[in-house]
């Protein structure tokens, strides 16, 4: 584990490799995270975790390290619903990057329109209980109908062995629902496991239920490359389900700094599960665009 003299976290490699893979024109890391500047923009009391900075400047070093266009920035736990770095990166961008929120269920539907001005095009809702203390789904519930007038979506966090308890929850959901990595499942059960089995359930269930196929290094043990297993179990979720899948790096890669991924390597995966240029530029910019640039149907840089 790297910690600094404070003792904050850092669970991003120092000198990732430029990948093989060279993604298509306008490709979008539509999964990533800004951590602070602490000095700028503090974490949260609640935080679990306490990282060292990994501000724009950094992420947006990466994107062009690794040739992507923009970036989808999703707000982190450590700074709670105080989104003010994530809309601080976004501002940032010269307009290459939008952003997911999570947002106090008090929030005014003023404040949700100033996030719409600042770049966020949906909120997230985390089901993991060691990051987050409360999940209330009738107040959550309550967000996703606020949201719809904005042409939101909800991204929504969980692990596999709650999908089932969800699935009420999620069938109630009036927008569409991004998933973030498949629900987390076991990739060694193979594509037709039983998680990954539920989890076709749910995308079969309603035709606007999207999922981000990302973290190898999350779902797949020991940590590191190859990721066959990952590889595997998801490839033929992506050819099942084109128009419906996203992809992203998850830099800086939160409680990861046990085990942390070289993101030139993570980028390499992207033939191995997308295995046509068709399907690598629904993955990487058509996919993206059409939930977080809507305004450019015909988005082809």
């Amino acid at each position: 584990m790297s910690t600094d003299a404070a003792g904050r976290i850092t669970s991003w490699h120092p000198n990732p490799a430029v990948p093989r893979f060279v993604p298509p024109p306008g490709a979008v890391d539509a999964h990533c995270h800004v951590f602070g500047p602490m000095a700028d923009f503090p974490f949260s009391a609640q935080a679990k975790y306490l990282p060292a900075d990994a501000g724009p400047d950094m992420l947006f070093a990466l994107r062009d390290r690794l040739g992507f266009a923009r970036n989808v920035i999703v707000q982190a736990s450590c700074h709670g619903t105080d989104n003010a770095a994530t809309l601080n990166a976004i501002a940032r961008s010269a307009g290459a990057a939008r952003g997911v929120a999570v947002v106090d269920p008090a929030i005014t539907d003023g404040e949700l329109e100033a996030l719409h001005d600042g770049g966020i095009r949906g909120v997230r809702f985390n089901f993991l209980k060691r990051l987050v203390d409360n999940a209330p789904k009738d107040r959550f519930l309550d967000i996703a109908r606020r949201i719809q007038s904005l042409g939101w979506h909800v991204v929504i966090y969980f692990e596999a062995d709650i999908l089932e308890e969800l699935r009420p929850f999620l069938d109630a959901i009036p927008t569409p629902i991004v998933v973030d990595h498949m629900g987390r499942p076991d990739v060694a059960q193979g594509p037709g496991g039983a998680d990954m089995t539920a989890f076709r359930a749910l995308l079969d269930s309603r035709d606007d239920v999207w999922t981000k196929v990302t973290c190898p290094d999350r779902l797949e043990e020991p940590a590191g490359p190859p990721w066959d297993r990952f590889v595997t179990a998801v490839r033929p979720l992506v050819e099942d389900y084109p128009d419906r899948v996203l992809w992203g790096t998850d830099w800086p890669h939160p409680n990861m700094q046990d085990a942390v991924p070289d993101d030139g390597a993570l980028v390499d995966i992207i033939p191995r599960i997308a295995v046509t240029p068709e399907l690598q530029r629904k993955l990487l910019v058509t996919n993206p665009a059409t939930l977080y640039w809507p305004e450019e149907r015909s988005f082809s840089l």
